[in-house]
């Protein structure tokens, strides 16, 4: 299989590059130049395996310049026993009949982007000696929130190998900046910069494609890559989980071989629920897919009208890690839907950073509305509907899950559409303990000290702390810095030690 790019059709790239590159050199995003296909008895076969087993089967028809030994290794590595506190890897929950929690926050960050991140180090690696080989890998990444830490654990100490952070000052939670600052290892570097994750993911972008920083690299022997899900090594291992959970709604007897689902995702930059219209594209029976946005509803707007405006008030809300208000992983779906027009895509991204706004063509938009639903709710919903769901199930989810749940529901309610349905649990509730503790009725949310908040709320609910948030209490912070927008590519070269 072989990868193009958004803007730029005319590129063909193998896996290993794609993922080695991170991105395209003129700006676009790598995508598959086809989407494998499968049938029930594919689905069958990945039922009766583990999650490893399930993720080897899907990366497999991706990845096919690795060879089975180095894919052994890669997926092995990964998600061997230990990596993860739950044996499931990514286990598939009833919350009642008829809906399910995907939990995909049981790896060592608490968050989903463990699932991916705990992989890309060994993709990463492998793909960089067939293509890059003695090259020191710099990996980029701006974070919301979680992708941040679980690049930084995921690549901890993995030769050859550098990892940079930016995430904004006053837009991650308490906890999420205490996960990053306090990260151990020896090529690991964090700054948080004052603006939002819309600021440091453009900035990122610019750095990753500027002429002038490449060649300080590269006389450094050193090449940019990426953590985060514009990486197609960070987008490949999301659709597994999706596969794997219909094979756990299977084997629960929770639907039959071939009965389809709807999928309710909270995303903020799209990459998480593109890797679900993945899986529906090769042949999982997906009916909706349900994205849920926060008050920060760019997406919502954009899927209910094809009119994509990113000029609009910014909202620093309870569920942080979808602050954001250019999602990039829409180039993606653009990219397929119009019929993998590179001319189309790159007019709507230069639309995007002009003029703040894009409107796509009736065509596109009919494909959108074919597949997707959108919905959103603010701050006071999301608490409401955490108190709410661990009064009725006693079912304790955090912030961003919330409002998946709460836009589920109003969907329930407008459509009446009761298909099986699954609603993907993207973090822990213990990484914004001050917001689950005020939803579920608690007086002792106020004050600043976040581990005490942490076990006032095992207390109330009985849900035990994660031990990788637990142990946190007692690292020191490594990284303080705060930096403008403008200084990060000199905060970049500064980390690696290059003379600028």
């Amino acid at each position: 299989m072989f990868y193009t790019s958004t803007r730029d059709k005319s590129v063909k790239v193998t896996a290993a590059e794609a993922i080695t590159n991170g991105i395209s050199a003129e700006g676009g995003l790598y995508v598959p130049c086809e989407i494998p296909e499968i049938d029930r008895g594919f689905i069958e076969k990945l039922a009766t395996l583990d999650y490893i087993g399930r993720a080897k089967e899907i990366l497999s028809l991706y990845l096919t310049d690795f060879t089975e030994s180095e894919l052994d290794y890669c997926v092995n590595g990964a998600y061997k026993a230990g990596k993860f506190d739950c044996e499931a890897v990514a286990p598939t929950v009833e919350l009642e009949n008829g809906v399910s929690i995907l939990e995909l926050w049981h790896g060592p960050t608490c968050a989903f982007k463990d699932m991916a991140l705990q992989l890309l180090p060994y993709l990463l690696t492998t793909s960089a000696k067939k293509t890059a080989d003695g090259k020191q890998i710099v990996i980029l990444v701006a974070t919301s929130g979680d992708t941040g830490k679980a690049a930084l654990e995921g690549f901890k100490d993995v030769e050859n190998t550098n990892v940079l952070v930016f995430y904004p000052n006053d837009g991650v939670s308490a906890m999420q900046k205490l996960q990053m600052c306090t990260q151990e290892g020896n090529n690991v570097a964090v700054c948080a910069i004052k603006g939002n994750f819309d600021d440091a993911q453009t900035s990122v972008k610019s750095i990753f494609t500027s002429a002038e920083v490449k060649a300080k690299l590269a006389a450094e022997n050193m090449m940019f890559s990426s953590a985060n899900s514009i990486n197609w090594g960070r987008l490949v291992p999301q659709i597994v989980y999706y596969f794997s959970t219909y094979c756990d709604l299977l084997n629960q007897r929770k639907i039959e071989l071939g009965e389809k689902i709807n999928i309710v995702v909270p995303t903020g930059n799209f990459g998480n629920i593109l890797a679900a219209y993945y899986a529906r594209e090769m042949g999982l029976p997906i009916k909706k897919l349900i994205c849920a946005s926060n008050a920060n509803n760019v997406l919502t707007e954009f899927i209910e009208s094809g009119f994509y405006n990113k000029d609009r008030d910014f909202y620093t809300t309870v569920s942080p890690s979808m602050d954001i208000l250019v999602s990039s992983n829409l180039e993606r779906l653009l990219f397929h839907l119009s019929g993998e027009n590179d001319a189309f895509v790159k007019n709507c991204m230069e639309g995007l950073f002009e003029d703040g706004h894009y409107t796509v063509d009736k065509s596109v938009y009919e494909k959108i509305r074919g597949v997707f639903e959108g919905g959103c709710c603010d701050d006071t919903a999301t608490k409401n509907t955490i108190g709410d769901i661990f009064s009725r199930f006693h079912y304790l989810c955090d912030t961003h899950t919330a409002v998946a749940v709460q836009v589920y529901y109003n969907y329930l309610e407008k459509t009446g559409d009761d298909t099986p349905c699954v609603i993907a649990s993207t973090a822990s509730p213990y990484k914004f303990s001050p917001a689950v503790l005020e939803a579920v009725g608690s007086k002792d949310a106020v004050g600043d000290d976040g581990f005490k908040m942490m076990q006032t709320l095992e207390a109330l609910t009985g849900v035990k702390i994660p031990a990788p948030l637990a142990a946190i209490q007692n690292k020191p912070v490594r990284f303080d810095k705060v930096a403008a927008r403008s200084e990060m590519t000199d905060v970049v070269l500064d980390m690696l030690g290059i003379q600028h």
